[in-house]
């Protein structure tokens, strides 16, 4: 399977920079949840530059909504 990288990173909102994940999603959700976090899409924009990715976070914004 080819990887869309290009496509993906139009849709990225990570605001951490120097990120080398970018765009492959594969990699990305491997290493934060491994990391017992989510990525960066599964955050509203203002919640994701806070860099709390974590499960807790994530229940705390949408258990809200």
């Amino acid at each position: 399977m080819e990887c869309k990288q290009e496509r993906n990173l139009k849709r990225c909102n990570c605001t951490w920079e120097p990120c080398p994940r970018k765009g492959l999603c594969c990699e990305c959700l491997a290493y934060h949840l491994a990391h017992q976090e989510l990525p960066a899409c599964a955050f509203p924009p203002e919640v994701e530059r806070t860099y709390d990715r974590s499960f807790q976070r994530f229940i705390q914004v949408y258990s809200k909504r």
